[in-house]
């Protein structure tokens, strides 16, 4: 198979916002390697009708952000996939488009569907048809098509990287996982007919993957009734190419948000990861960087993610909208400065702060900076900061670490990530 890999041991968690330092690519060491051209297909032109909720569940919010958003952040940490096509209905383009910008999601297409998952699945398809040439998404035609459900925001890399190889080598791939209860089949009257044994069948699961001349010769030769009424993308590459797919059992993590209730699941799951991410924002200081780099390693121990970057300028602007519990160093003299300026890019960002923002502010001084007037002054100014900010769901909270010039800043004590950051907004133990 191609690729490879540099770290096999990597925790199996169901990450949403992967770690990356200041000045790094996408493509993180522990990935595995394709090197050929793949890319997503995501259908969300359904309409959500089993949640009983009027708004469609890939547009429903969890923390100020449409799950859908989730989903497509879930495929864009992945280095090695380069073009993502969104399919929904015509009279979501527009909200769909403003959910591409207002979330600053990469390499995304958002293309018109169907009036059936096959019908929006085939415009998909033909989409990535059309990418050859297009400057704006400097994308060539995939050798490999993901489709995975919008509504799934809990997909793994390494598994992604399973279906992928499997699809170029064996033309389909596709999920599976084993049944969790007993096939019945009933009569017409709603009797009993007969039962399947379970240990036999398994439940068809996304993502599927298909080299692209597969899935496109499927849909260019399959019939009007397989668009109105099949569902099942696996089922067209045997019956109309003969392509007999690899079947891979998938983890618990790729469940479905189908009924009202999963919503809340997903939002618990959401919470836990995001209780397991910060970023640590250092500025130019060396001292900071230093004790940034000692953080993210105990991190790593703890199966938590840190990403450390200088700041919040450019492209780093993105994590304004992805995280919600910030480290911020200032290394030599306090500037309450630096804690007023991200507290304006929130408000900036225009979030939702319906779970709490965490900003941990790490002054690292020298002893003979030392002034008690002056420390007093601090603790009021910031004290004051953090009752502002309090009210717009932000829960501010400083550290000191007082250092002699001639010894290097120590390393975090053990206690430091006894408690992850975020969720029940309380400062470290």
């Amino acid at each position: 198979m191609e690729g490879d890999i540099c770290d096999p041991d990597r925790a199996a968690y169901p990450r949403i916002f992967p770690p990356r330092e200041a000045g790094e690519s996408d493509h993180q060491p522990f990935e595995r390697c394709v090197n050929f051209p793949v890319s997503v297909v995501l259908p969300a032109a359904g309409t959500g009708e089993r949640t009983g909720l009027q708004t469609p569940k890939q547009f429903c919010s969890f923390l100020g952000r449409p799950l859908i958003s989730y989903t497509i952040q879930a495929f864009e940490r992945v280095s090695w996939i380069q073009s993502i096509v969104v399919v929904v209905l015509k009279e979501n383009m527009a909200l769909m488009t403003d959910i591409i910008q207002r979330f600053q999601h990469r390499k995304v297409r958002v293309v018109p569907g169907g009036s059936t998952r096959h019908r929006s699945i085939c415009s998909g398809v033909l989409a990535l048809g059309e990418l050859e040439g297009e400057e704006s998404h400097a994308a060539v035609q995939p050798k490999v098509v993901i489709i995975h459900d919008a509504v799934r925001p809990f997909v793994e890399a390494d598994f992604l990287y399973k279906i992928a190889m499997a699809a170029k080598e064996q033309g389909a791939a596709g999920a599976i996982r084993p049944l969790v209860s007993t096939v019945i089949a009933t009569t017409s009257e709603g009797y009993l007919d007969h039962s399947l044994d379970r240990a036999k069948y398994r439940a068809s699961e996304m993502p599927q993957g298909f080299t692209y001349d597969v899935i496109y010769q499927a849909y260019q030769r399959c019939t009007e009734s397989d668009f109105d009424f099949g569902t099942e993308c696996l089922h067209l590459a045997l019956q109309y190419c003969g392509v007999s797919a690899k079947l891979i059992e998938g983890p618990p993590t790729l469940w479905k948000v189908t009924y009202k209730r999963d919503l809340a699941a997903a939002e618990s799951i959401i919470k836990e990861t995001l209780s397991r991410s910060a970023c640590v924002v250092t500025g130019a200081s060396a001292q900071a960087v230093t004790l940034a780099g000692t953080l993210q390693k105990a991190a790593r121990t703890w199966d938590m993610e840190l990403n450390v970057i200088p700041d919040l300028k450019g492209d780093n602007g993105s994590y304004l909208l992805t995280e919600w519990n910030f480290i911020l160093v200032s290394g030599s003299l306090p500037c309450l400065s630096e804690v007023e300026a991200i507290l304006t890019d929130f408000k900036a960002a225009n979030r939702a702060p319906l779970h709490p923002f965490v900003i941990v502010w790490v002054h690292l001084s020298s002893s003979d900076e030392l002034s008690i007037s002056r420390t007093m002054a601090e603790q009021v100014a910031i004290m004051d900061l953090a009752s502002a900010a309090k009210l717009q769901n932000i829960f501010l909270y400083g550290i000191q670490i007082h250092q002699s010039k001639e010894v290097p800043p120590p390393p975090p004590p053990p206690f430091v990530l006894m408690k992850p950051l975020g969720g029940s907004g309380k400062p470290w133990n």
